[in-house]
Formats: structure tokens, sequence, C-alpha cells
């Protein structure tokens, strides 16, 4: 049995970045191995299975305004009385591995020496990016103060698996500046996707829309950099080109202030934008086969997830060609930025708005690349397991 820690996961709906990841790894181990989700309850204190609602939350195709974690008063209750009384543990069999493929908090890492006494294989981690450490002024302040923690907690670990290069040499790089010995293992595994129901054929959609629809999709937050994408549009929409920028995301409270101000100030002034918030994943679909192209605005990421979504649906996509996202755009169907800034996103947009041609030839070599999907991610997964457990005799 493999335990999949989710902690937080389990207890919200919203469906950023990392939690698409935690659904996603989840439902392709459980088709091919036996898989027991579980969380620390707080309320409990005590380690148990995901029960009936905190299941329903993973399967929900429902969208939440809010990323946090979400506790009914009703289950608080709950755990506190089963704290009182014993209740519901982990379950008793041989655990031959448990993967925490989640930003784990100070209370979840604080208990994790008990459940690895538990498991008699690896304990692998999941390791997504070290943005709080090079772009502190744009992660919220929370995040921040807590991630030198995190770093040193996931030494505990036999082995990590980075999802992207960029984010494995962040990790090593900042364990040597540490002095760190005997690091877990470490290895690369990129993430998987959700294949589209089909791979949709490139069309201009400017044939079915007075402007050109362009789309971005990323939580609106201090990194993903939707200033300098307003900023550009709003330059363009001033000299007379003709687009729609409709933008896909969830907003964060504290470093997307900005730009939720920007976006209401260029709608009060009758630009072409629309702000759908965050949206169900039937209505992402939708949003992709209804753009002309995608743009990705974001300064850095640990994988740039929307960025292969875009392709591997046919639609190119301007993004930076630094780091994980230049990792991402490898393969072809992107228009690469050496600056993400408002001139360099203005000049990439207005060159695809105007080229149909040049978006057809980008969109080609978008639908040529192939698709690496959770399946896959799952196989190399497993494979690092088995790989850890002989070199580490667990």
């Amino acid at each position: 049995m493999i335990l999949l820690d989710l902690s937080h996961t389990s207890h919200t709906r919203a469906r950023t970045g990392v939690q698409r990841v935690c659904r996603s790894v989840c439902d392709a181990l459980a088709a091919k191995h036996e898989v027991q989700a579980i969380t620390f309850d707080p309320y409990q204190a005590a380690w148990r299975p995901l029960a009936a609602w905190e299941r329903a939350n993973l399967a929900s195709a429902d969208v939440a305004a809010k990323r946090g974690a979400q506790w009914p008063l009703g289950k608080k209750i709950i755990g506190r009385l089963r704290r009182i009384r014993g209740g519901t543990t982990l379950p008793s069999g041989p655990i031959e591995a448990l993967i925490v493929p989640e930003i784990f908090s100070e209370t979840v890492a604080r208990n994790f020496p008990a459940l690895f006494q538990r498991v008699r294989g690896p304990r692998i981690a999941i390791f997504h990016d070290a943005i709080a450490l090079k772009l502190p002024e744009l992660t919220p302040g929370k995040t921040v103060a807590r991630f030198p923690a995190y770093l040193q907690e996931m030494l505990a670990f036999d082995g990590i698996a980075a999802v992207s290069e960029d984010s494995l040499q962040s990790l090593r790089e900042y364990w040597d500046w540490l002095g760190v010995s005997k690091p877990p293992i470490l290895t690369k595994i990129s993430l998987g996707l959700t294949p589209p129901h089909s791979r949709l054929a490139f069309h201009q959609a400017s044939h079915l829309h007075k402007l050109i629809p362009v789309l971005c999709v990323g939580s609106i937050e201090g990194r993903k950099n939707h200033l300098a994408l307003l900023d550009a549009c709003e330059k363009l929409w001033h000299s007379g080109l003709e687009f729609e920028l409709r933008l896909v995301g969830l907003a964060h409270a504290e470093t997307g202030r900005a730009a939720l101000h920007k976006i209401k100030e260029l709608q009060a002034a009758h630009r072409p934008l629309r702000y759908d918030g965050a949206v169900s994943e039937a209505d992402l679909e939708n949003a992709y086969a209804e753009c002309a192209f995608t743009v990705y605005p974001s300064l850095m990421e640990g994988f740039g997830l929307p960025v292969l979504e875009s392709v591997h649906r046919g639609r190119a996509c301007i993004c930076s060609n630094k780091g994980a996202l230049g990792e991402a755009a490898r393969g072809g169907g992107c228009l690469t930025l050496d600056s993400v800034d408002a001139d360099s996103l203005a000049a990439a947009i207005e060159r695809l708005v105007n080229q149909p041609a040049e978006r057809d030839r980008l969109a080609r070599e978008a639908l040529a690349r192939p698709v690496r999907t959770w399946t896959q991610y799952a196989q190399d997964l497993n494979a690092f397991i088995v790989d850890v457990a002989a070199a580490t005799n667990r």
C-alpha cells in the first residue's frame, strides 16, 4: 500500500497548480496501485484516512473562490471527540511508501515523525519550486517566512522528486549552500497533463469573434506578472490594435491586489478585458478552444503547466525563455521572450494578432509535440520509489 498525504488538498475545492497536481497524482497512482489518501487531522491530533467528505472535495468539479483549507464546524467537533475517545487511524497493513505531493504546513511537518514510523518503505516528497527564496518581494509574507524551515524539513525524506530541472537545481544549490552533506536522493520527474478530449486543430478564432481572443491562465498574484501584461495590452488598445484579453485564475488577496485594481480600471474604461476568476475544468477547456493564442507572463515558475496545456491544445503561447518556463517551451509552439516586461509582451502580442500565418506555424509545432500524461508520471514516480528503496534498504 502507498500512502498519499493530501492534508491540504482534501480540504479545499480550489484548483491552483499544486492542488491540480495533487489530485492528478492521486488518480494516476490509484489506477495501478493500492493507494490510501490520508490527512493529518489537527482536531483529532492524528493521522487518518480521508473521510467521505474529504474524498468528495478531491473529486468535486465545483470551483472554490478561496484557496485555504476549510473544516466545517461539525467535522472539527467529530475530530475532537475522536481525540478523546479514540477513532479511525491509519490502516494496519504494510505501507510500502509514503508520497507527499503538497507544500506541507508546519503542523503537518511536526507530525511527520509519527507517520514515518509506520512506513517501512521510502518516504518521497514532490518539490515544486524555490520561488519564495528567489522572488520574496512578490511572494506572500507568510510563505517567505515559512520557506527555509520547509526546506529543512524536507531533509527528513528519503527521496525528492522535483518537477523540473530548474527546481531540482534550486534545491540542490540551497542545500549545498547550507552545507548539507547527505541530502535525500534527488531526481527530476516532469509533471504530466490530462490530455484534452481531442487535440484541438488550430483555427483562426477571429472568424468567430469580432475581436481576436487572447487567453491568459494563471492565478492573479505578484510573480505571475499580470501588471506588465495589462500595461502591455493598454498600450496596444490605445494604439488601435483590436483584440480581447481574457483572464482566468484565482486571485491572491495579498500579492494580486494591484492587478485586480488595474483590471477594474481598464474595464471601467471599457477596454475589451474579461476576468473570469477561477473556473471549472470544462470552462477552462472551452476557454482554450475559443482563444487564438495564449500569453503566460509569469516571471518564474516551478514547472509552467499553463504553457504545456496551451500547446497541447494547439494554441501558441507567449512566455519567458528562462528557467522552468524555458524547459516547458522547448519543443515548439511557443513565442519565448528574454524579458516579460510590458514592452516585450506588447510586441509579442501585436506580432501574433497581426500575423495569422505565424500563429498557424506555432500551432502546428504545438500539435506535433507528444503529450506526457499523468499515467507516465505515475510510472516514473513508482520507478523512483523502487530506486530509492534499493539505495536506502527501506
